[in-house]
């Protein structure tokens, strides 16, 4: 029997704002000492009253405008009724029936909705004991719900990410899923009919792409494999054991009307259209450059390879670097592309083992790349050089000539080597005039190292022609 998988997602992000959500304690994710960051607001003192803020509001209609959804003419927050530990108030002021945003799409995705809400303390438990530090209580949040129309794992791997790219390059968000800034949470549904869903069954507590992938992987063969056996899928909220690769039951899911959703009465709606900023107009035109039309151009105005470019585009540093490189290369469309295969192979080898952003000057390394596309460095010295100039910084013409990587172009000096190795190589001297291509290579490269890498491969290979003419 077929079984076709069903999947929506939902994602939190926190934003990136000075203040939490509803009062002025500072919103800081790094802070590492526990219950510093807080306020009678956040904490929920009797009489306090929560104030909206501004930025992240924007924040929310600008996502908005990047997907295209429709940004509300008036909003309003509700109140969220449960009962835990790092809830505060016993309740959560989030957005239900008036979103600031609705609908959208994002890498080919239907977007739902997308709207703003308060995130919850955080909760350690250690040796029978749980820990609440509030200090994550009441910063500002973003929610955003798919539409079920995701069928495979993979699909809702390149969707969260995309949606990463798209966070950090408005600003809105670090987006670090191991830092919980990003947190995502699928909703998983298996049926054989056409047409019609299945029961559908919330995994959370997802911290990577990877996990993302396999938590949704295993409950589709863990529901196919239940159906198939005879049993039910339950409605039910599971965690992701990253360890055990297996998602496990945390508890039956609640429905909208657990939650008792009511408007927040210590808030006024929002007349977003009466504000000017807030216009769709205004917040279309503060939008940088979007991913998609990123990748779009260096495709159309560096003629890149379609493989070099999700690397380029992958972070907005990497994009920022490479738009200076290609700044400094005054538009040279050689070079740049010279540059482009460069970062993507060694650059991005040799920061992946330093296990960081690249971050090199790319004013330097436009002239590493000058210094190849003229021939004064060979792919090797240009290799050797570049490694040095990530670890020390500098000028790479200084580093390549304090390391003898200069390519010489004296036809003088380099001839009186390429003699002395066709003296020595006698064997592929006579296999070259036999007509065996293969000797001619072989006899460059030994003219190479007698040159210690220093000599222009093409005025060698010139010489060696010549001479053996």
């Amino acid at each position: 029997m077929i079984y076709r998988p069903t999947i929506g997602l939902e994602i939190h992000a926190e934003l990136k704002t000075r203040t939490k959500m509803f009062c002025d304690s500072a919103n800081n994710p790094d802070e590492e000492r526990s219950n510093v960051n807080v306020c009678p607001v956040c904490m929920a003192h009797p009489g306090t009253l929560p104030v909206i803020n501004r930025d992240a509001v924007r924040h929310i209609l600008r996502i908005g405008s990047a997907i295209k959804g429709r940004l509300a003419d008036v909003s309003e927050f509700d109140r969220k009724s449960y009962f835990y530990p790092d809830i505060p108030k016993g309740y959560q002021i989030s957005q239900y029936e008036h979103p600031l945003v609705s609908g959208g799409e994002l890498a080919g995705v239907a977007i739902t909705r997308v709207h703003l809400e308060e995130d919850t303390a955080r909760s350690t438990h250690s040796g029978g004991k749980s820990l609440v530090d509030f200090n994550r209580a009441g910063i500002p949040l973003m929610e955003l719900v798919t539409e079920p129309v995701l069928h495979d794992a993979e699909a809702a791997g390149r969707f969260a990410r995309e949606l990463q790219l798209l966070l950090r390059t408005l600003g809105a968000s670090g987006a670090n899923l191991e830092k919980g800034e990003m947190r995502i949470e699928a909703n998983i549904s298996v049926s054989n009919e056409e047409g019609r869903y299945g029961t559908k069954v919330e995994v959370k507590n997802i911290n990577s792409f990877r996990s993302v992938e396999r938590a949704i992987a295993f409950e589709i063969k863990r529901q196919v494999d239940l159906l198939e056996g005879g049993g039910k899928v339950m409605q039910e909220t599971r965690g992701w054991d990253e360890a055990k690769q297996v998602t496990f039951h945390q508890r039956f899911k609640e429905g909208s009307a657990d939650y008792r959703y009511f408007p927040e009465p210590d808030l006024p709606k929002l007349s977003i259209s009466e504000i000017p900023e807030f216009s769709g107009e205004s917040i279309g035109a503060s939008l940088p450059e979007l991913p998609w039309d990123r990748r779009e151009r260096y495709m159309r105005t560096y003629a890149l390879k379609e493989s070099d470019v999700p690397y380029l585009c992958a972070t907005p540093e990497r994009s920022s670097f490479f738009d200076a490189v290609a700044a400094a290369l005054e538009g040279d469309q050689t070079l740049t592309t010279l540059a482009a295969n460069y970062i993507v192979s060694d650059l991005a080898g040799i920061y992946a083992k330093r296990g960081e952003e690249l971050t090199l000057d790319p004013i330097a390394f436009s002239k590493l790349i000058r210094l190849v596309g003229a021939n004064d460095l060979s792919s090797r010295g240009a290799k050797d050089t570049l490694l040095i100039l990530v670890e020390r910084g500098g000028d790479p013409e200084a580093i390549a000539k304090e390391h003898g990587l200069i390519q010489s172009h004296d036809a003088g000096a380099l001839l009186v080597a390429v003699q002395g190795v066709l003296k020595e190589e006698i064997k592929a001297v006579e296999e070259y005039k036999a007509g065996k291509g293969a000797a001619l290579q072989y006899l460059l490269g030994k003219s190479m190292k007698a040159t210690k890498g220093a000599g222009n491969p093409a005025i060698l290979r010139e010489l060696i022609i010549r001479e053996l003419s």
